[in-house]
C-alpha cells in the first residue's frame, strides 16, 4: 500500500496563510488570483517553447490534423 506524499512547501505556505475562515467573496478572489498566476506561468513556458523551437501557427494547425490514435482490430 502507497503512503500519501506529504504537502508541498506551496500547499504548507497556505496553509500558513490562510488558517482562518473566509468570506466566500474573498476565497473566490484568491482562488482566481491563484489561477491568474499558474496560467500566466503556463503562457510563459509555452511562448519559450514556440522561440526555442520556431514552431508558427502553422506548425499548431499541422498538429491539430495529426491522427496519433492507435488504430485497434
Amino acid at each position: 500500500m502507497k503512503t500519501a506524499k506529504s504537502l508541498t512547501n506551496l500547499q504548507l505556505e497556505i496553509l500558513k496563510l490562510y488558517s482562518y475562515e473566509l468570506p466566500e467573496s474573498q476565497l473566490i478572489e484568491i482562488k482566481n488570483i491563484l489561477a491568474k498566476y499558474f496560467a500566466d506561468k503556463a503562457s510563459d513556458e509555452m511562448d519559450r517553447l514556440w522561440g526555442e523551437n520556431g514552431w508558427t501557427d502553422q506548425t499548431m494547425e499541422d498538429w491539430s490534423n495529426e491522427h496519433m490514435r492507435t488504430k485497434y482490430e
